[in-house]
């Protein structure tokens, strides 16, 4: 209750004292006159304040006008000159923003022809992306932003998201209609429209489904990203082409004056072959899923394949290092022919790292000169970072003198990348580990994948013969060396098993 409103209500009790006496054709008695002179100090203390509050009601309410009518005038402004045309007169009426929408776009229809106009997030839309997100989080996974009323949806059953969807876009049928539904009839009308690409519920699955995959497929914790390089192909064609070399042009000679400058054709040599595949499978959620409500379907599932398409492409990253097959130039792709493989097989020590940063630092481009390569990072097998660590980090080593010395490796600024797929593929036998050279100097090995899509596409799929809702999860790389000279191995020794 305002001051004002107060102190009208004591004005008004004082009224009536009066009034009952004056009809009663009488003086106040003693009470009264003590209740109306309590009640006029009341009043004189309240006016001042009740002004006050006035004051600042109507100063925040012009403030209010004011704002309202800059961004008023913003909005005309702005939405006038998207299209060219002038504000003023829009503006100087008083136009509200809807009047002028009406009004340009009356303009572009008689100034440019028919307009077509879409709405892009309609309460269809709206109840999608909440139910969607509802899924999403109910499957236990976390969203920053979920979309408005999705916290509302989320205690409702796939059965129940199900007859929602469908009575929003069959206005003729109502929920109570379709709550009396038996679950299995229900189920089977819900399977006759799976593959309506226009239908709600599906809808919804596909997009709960999709963000799970992103979610999980971004969280799997793999390592190859960390040295491989990431490529794009645009089809599944073979690229066999040819490409110029660093250090492929002819010096630069000397023109003495008046003399002529000499023709020089750049070397080029074949690039190593790059290819897509596609690896995919299928997945359902049955009949029995739905009915009994099984939420977990929509993050286990679709999230098992996503996953293991990540580790599987990190394991064949692995396996290019680990196998030592021969590259694009018929040869392994370490050799002593590459330069990039040392004898002698040992833990990441201090002389061990020294000796593959050299290998690393002499490589040479094909006509013999030096190309500089920075080292980037270490890959490890588990059970060596702690003797790479104290390598890189020891400001100190013994010498055979059993004094202590700079050491020249101190702080070198590597990257550790520690993956137990090398200790699975090792097993008992020596585990090898590798330095790798700065993608900016040259490519080791590189990863493609179709148009950039990095993350696992799915589509829904009538399969004959399967009881419930398929799904099919595909994602398109191409694994490939594109230069050894970004890469050095040394055998590494046996790693003691716990």
């Amino acid at each position: 209750m305002t001051k004002r409103q107060i102190l009208e209500q004591k004005i008004q009790r004082q009224r009536a004292i009066t009034e009952a006496a004056r009809k009663e054709d009488r003086d106040l008695a003693p009470e009264e006159l003590r209740e109306f002179n309590s009640l006029q100090g009341e009043i004189d203390a309240l006016k001042p304040q009740a002004e006050e509050e006035e004051r600042q009601a109507a100063e925040q309410a012009r403030q209010q006008a004011v704002t309202a009518e800059r961004q008023r005038v913003s909005d005309i402004t702005a939405l006038c000159r998207e299209f060219d045309i002038a504000p003023d007169e829009y503006i100087k009426d008083g136009k509200t923003m809807d009047e002028v929408r009406s009004a340009v776009l009356e303009h572009l229809k008689q100034q440019r022809g028919p307009v077509s106009a879409s709405v892009t997030h309609d309460e269809a839309d709206k109840f999608r992306a909440a139910a969607s997100d509802a899924l999403v989080m109910r499957s236990g996974t976390r969203l920053e932003h979920p979309a408005d009323g999705a916290a509302d949806l989320r205690g409702m059953s796939l059965r129940d998201l199900a007859i929602e969807s469908v009575a929003r876009s069959e206005p003729s049928r109502s929920v109570s209609e379709l709550m009396r539904k038996d679950k299995t009839e229900f189920y089977d009308e819900l399977a006759r429209s799976f593959y309506n690409p226009t239908a709600a519920f599906p809808a919804i699955l596909d997009t709960a489904i999709q963000k799970n995959i992103v979610h999980i497929y971004n969280g799997v914790n793999t390592t190859y990203q960390l040295w491989t390089r990431t490529g794009t192909l645009t089809d599944f064609k073979r690229t066999d082409g040819h490409s110029y070399l660093i250090g492929g042009a002819g010096d630069l000679l000397l023109v003495p004056e008046n003399g002529e400058l000499k023709a020089d054709v750049p070397s080029t040599e074949k690039l190593p072959t790059r290819k897509l595949d596609t690896y995919g499978r299928q997945f359902s959620m049955s009949r029995q899923a739905f009915i009994n409500d099984d939420i977990g379907f929509l993050s286990e599932v679709p999230g098992l394949y996503a996953a293991k398409a990540k580790r599987q492409i990190n394991k064949a990253c692995y396996e290019i290092l680990y196998g030592n097959g021969a590259i694009y130039d018929g040869k392994a792709l370490f050799s002593a022919d590459h330069k990039n493989i040392l004898t002698q097989g040992a833990e990441p020590t201090i002389a061990a790292i020294q000796s593959a940063l050299q290998a690393l630092a002499l490589q040479t481009d094909p006509f013999g000169d030096a190309i500089n390569i920075q080292p980037a990072g270490i890959i490890l097998p588990v059970g060596f970072e702690n003797a790479a660590y104290a390598s890189l980090h020891s400001q100190s080593v013994n010498t055979p003198e059993n004094t202590q010395a700079a050491n020249p490796i101190y702080n070198k600024p590597l990257t550790v990348v520690t993956d137990a797929t090398l200790n699975t593929m090792a097993g008992a036998n020596a585990c090898p580990w590798f330095l790798f050279g700065a993608q900016t100097d040259v490519a080791g090995v590189q990863v493609d994948y179709l148009n950039g899509q990095e993350t696992p596409t799915f589509r829904r799929m009538e399969t004959p013969g399967v009881l419930g809702f398929t799904w099919d999860i595909y994602l398109d790389w191409g694994i490939t060396v594109m230069d050894f000279r970004g890469l050095v191995k040394n055998p590494g020794v046996a790693i003691p098993t716990l």
